[in-house]
């Protein structure tokens, strides 16, 4: 049998008074003694013998036991009837959108490729005690879905976005790979999240998502501060060595066309950040799809810090009433002067009503 626990512990110290009864009856044997060799002495009876207290030693262990019992019962005792636990799991999306995700050297081309794994990975996930963010990166980079278990909330966005990134083609901003960024604005959005909602006990990750193409940033720094929040940093890299030219600028933006740029996937890179993120690195079109996000799910699963715990307990507060009025009952026949028992009852009974006040 699991051990008894108290809701109210604090009530416990009430047992102090079914001792000082007892305390108090003993003093009154002791009376009663000596009041009896004083009558053999000097064949008087004590003024105090008119105020003894009722009841024999029988009544007064019920009395004592019955109050204990009343004390316990104010306490709350319960056993752990049962224990749920699940392990929770956030994952933070940090999606490429820069302009190398164009080239087509995978099919359909590297964007297209990379939201398609996105999707699947969504509907591998059970959405009870998992959840799921994106933003999008380039230069800069700019959020999108919030942490949610709304699987709904995904798919709507990812419904929404076209067959290449958002992110203008003739804009600055996208031709630069700035994943130290993106890890900030994913801490956060983790730091937001418990702002709003409370902190959330689960295994928190990152899933960046990118060619590794033209990077900037002091990533290093970006993921100190990742570590020290104990989030893990998984890369999974899109396109391959051989890669392929990032389309060209229509020629109305330049007054001379550039030459062709030429992007491959910078597999080096990508596997050092995933090695010091603490977390792992996939390649998309060497494993699964379905492997990859598999296997990424399980080990942030299995790597979750603390699980949310939920126990339900079995209040045992109305056998301990019982058992009071049981020996309330069992001292009641068993005095014979029963006019002043009552009132020594209700003067208990005042008396623990006024001390749980």
């Amino acid at each position: 049998m699991p051990p008894i626990q108290f809701g109210e512990p604090i009530y416990l110290w009430l047992l102090l008074l079914p001792l000082a009864y007892g305390a108090l009856w003993g003093w009154q044997l002791l009376q009663r003694r000596r009041d009896a060799r004083r009558v053999q002495r000097e064949r008087t009876a004590p003024v105090r013998e008119q105020f003894a207290f009722a009841g024999g030693l029988s009544f007064w262990i019920c009395l004592v036991l019955a109050i204990a019992a009343v004390v316990v019962a104010l306490s709350q005792p319960q056993v752990l009837a049962s224990v749920s636990q699940n392990a929770g799991a956030d994952f933070i999306i940090l999606q490429d959108g820069s302009t190398s995700m164009r080239v087509s050297d995978v099919a359909p081309d590297r964007w297209q490729q990379s939201i398609s794994w996105v999707r699947m990975f969504a509907e591998l996930l059970s959405w009870q005690e998992q959840r799921v963010a994106l933003a999008l990166f380039a230069h800069r980079t700019a959020p999108q879905v919030r942490l949610t278990r709304d699987p709904n909330a995904l798919f709507f966005f990812l419904d929404y976005l076209g067959e290449e990134p958002p992110f203008r083609l003739e804009a600055d901003t996208s031709w630069d790979t700035n994943i130290e960024e993106s890890l900030y604005w994913g801490v956060r959005m983790f730091e937001r999240d418990e702002e709003l909602y409370g902190v959330r006990l689960s295994s928190k990750a990152f899933i960046v998502i990118s060619d590794g193409q033209a990077w900037s940033g002091e990533v290093e720094n970006a993921l100190k501060l990742a570590r020290a929040q104990n989030i893990r940093v998984y890369v999974i890299g899109v396109g391959t060595t051989a890669g392929g030219f990032i389309p060209q600028l229509p020629s109305s933006i330049y007054a001379t066309p550039e030459d062709p740029i030429h992007s491959v996937i910078d597999r080096q890179s990508l596997r050092a950040i995933a090695e010091a993120g603490g977390g792992e690195y996939f390649e998309l079109g060497i494993d699964s799809d379905q492997d990859i996000a598999l296997r990424l799910i399980a080990d942030v699963q299995r790597r979750a810090q603390s699980t949310q715990r939920e126990e339900n307990f079995t209040e045992l507060y109305w056998y301990f009433l019982a058992v009071a009025a049981g020996f309330v009952g069992l001292g009641t026949l068993l005095v014979k002067e029963r006019a002043p028992l009552w009132w020594y009852l209700a003067t208990t009974c005042a008396l623990m009503v006024l001390l749980t006040r």
